[in-house]
């Protein structure tokens, strides 16, 4: 199983270098020592870790919603919105995760897209491509 050093590892859980050392002189994480002396998390439990905070993540955004289908939700902030006379394509940062959304120009108005707005992407994909980034 990789490890991850604490600055990739916290980059994928989306938060500073410095609150994810505080999670592990917490006790909420476990860090190892890689193969050159450097404190590193393990990628297993980096995953489980990663499901966990997810399923703590506030409600706030998703508080009128009383039941949906889709598994994978993202809350974040919009980050761009572009409009043209019949689409719009929005941008939403969730954690270390860029979103992409393209509809009808009267929905993003209608929802008040903007930038710094908060919002869910709900993703439903009946494919998911899974990709091995090089240097693993």
């Amino acid at each position: 199983m990789p490890t991850y050093r604490l600055s990739h590892a916290a980059e994928l859980l989306g938060v500073s270098d410095d609150t994810l050392r505080r999670w592990i002189d917490a006790g909420r994480v476990c860090a190892t020592v890689d193969e050159s002396g450097r404190q590193a998390v393990d990628g297993a439990e980096l995953a489980e870790f990663a499901r966990t905070l997810a399923s703590v993540h506030p409600r706030s955004a998703t508080e009128a919603v009383v039941a949906h289908s889709m598994r994978n939700r993202f809350p974040g902030l919009v980050t761009r919105v572009v409009r043209d006379t019949v689409m719009a394509q929005v941008e939403i940062q969730a954690g270390p995760h860029r979103i992409v959304s393209l509809m009808s120009r009267e929905a993003a108005d209608e929802l008040g897209l903007e930038p710094g707005v908060l919002a869910v992407a709900a993703v439903k994909s009946t494919n998911v491509s899974v990709e091995i980034p090089e240097g693993r």
